[in-house]
């Protein structure tokens, strides 16, 4: 299991946890806060260390439920920030489905709908984390989904679940875990799985915390501005620009859908490029250029982000584009040094 690695936001929850416990995560799992700076993944079998050592300390059961329960978005990076522009539930599994290892590089996710039942699965095809490992990841994903699922009335668990497995044996007292998925929990089961109805995936998502959306926006906002200030001409290409870099993070960044915020036909839309002098493509691919040198200036930023957050399939979709534009892959245009 070499290979499985948890991203470093992730892994700050059990920082977090064991402070509000009151105890110094250096001295319990013997790593400073400040070294996860200098990383960007922790290898599962390091996290596991980590998460049984903790155990240790508290002394109480089932503690991977308790540091779950603390996830924000900002735990899952750039993932959590663009789940919560999600339309509904079923879109939000789809997009962790798609981009799970930016956050929790272990076993795959798959989620599918039998009759009535919507299932969110986790094989052992890499192999078995353990029960730390799992129920904090478990724990995370439900949380998180309840904290980003609008509910209809007061006192309703928002995706409220059937039933959970686990691979692992089962626990000497089960009921932490009942108590926390609210449902009966299943151990010794072939895989890990999240059972809940079919119906919940059409369920709004809340609205996003602005100051969340805002890190993503700034970033296009402050470009933009510096653009017109070197060039105070006007630009109706600008315009486009600021509504693609909205729409690239948001996962749709189609002819169509820019003609929609436009409150036009793409036929017409595409006869205003006409005469702005620009092609659609040519338009995007300006967009993605502008906004890649900027995240790729931020160290923070994995490279499979980066594809994510320009609305590239994959991160090698990314490399093929980023090395057409600028004659090489990005991760030799980061490590250049930059004047001014």
């Amino acid at each position: 299991m070499s290979a499985n690695a948890v991203a470093v936001p992730y892994a700050r929850l059990l920082f977090e946890f064991l402070e509000r416990e009151g105890l110094d995560p250096e001295a319990v799992i013997g790593v400073p806060a400040s070294a996860l700076d200098r990383r960007e993944r922790v290898p599962v079998p390091e996290w596991r260390g980590w998460l049984e050592r903790a155990q240790a300390a508290v002394n109480r059961p089932a503690l991977g439920l308790e540091v779950g329960r603390l996830i924000t978005p900002r735990h899952f990076g750039v993932l959590g920030y663009t789940v919560l522009h999600c339309q509904h539930l079923a879109a939000a599994l789809a997009r962790m489905e798609r981009y799970h290892r930016l956050v929790y590089d272990v076993n795959p996710v798959q989620w599918r709908v039998e009759g009535a039942d919507a299932l969110v699965e986790w094989g052992i095809e890499r192999g078995r984390p353990g029960q730390l490992v799992d129920e904090t990841g478990l724990a995370a994903v439900v949380q998180f989904a309840r904290d980003i699922t609008a509910a209809d009335w007061a006192g309703e668990w928002a995706w409220p679940l059937r039933d959970v497995w686990f691979v692992n044996p089962p626990p000497d007292d089960p009921g932490p875990y009942e108590a926390f998925f609210d449902c009966p929990v299943y151990f010794g089961q072939p895989h890990t799985r999240l059972r809940f109805a079919a119906d919940w995936l059409a369920r709004p998502l809340r609205q996003p915390d602005a100051d969340l959306l805002a890190i993503l926006d700034e970033k296009a906002e402050t470009l933009l501005a510096a653009e017109a200030e070197r060039d105070p001409r006007p630009d109706p290409t600008r315009d486009w620009r600021r509504q693609l870099a909205g729409l690239l993070r948001d996962g749709d960044a189609s002819l169509a859908r820019l003609a929609e915020v436009n409150h036009v036909s793409p036929r017409t839309l595409q006869r205003q490029l006409a005469r702005a002098g620009i092609r659609y493509q040519a338009l995007l691919d300006e967009t993605r250029l502008m906004l890649a040198r900027d995240y790729l200036a931020d160290p923070r930023l994995e490279l499979a982000e980066i594809a994510q957050l320009l609305g590239f399939s994959e991160q090698s979709a990314f490399t093929r584009a980023f090395r057409h534009w600028m004659g090489e892959p990005p991760e030799r245009w980061r490590r250049r040094p930059r004047v001014g």
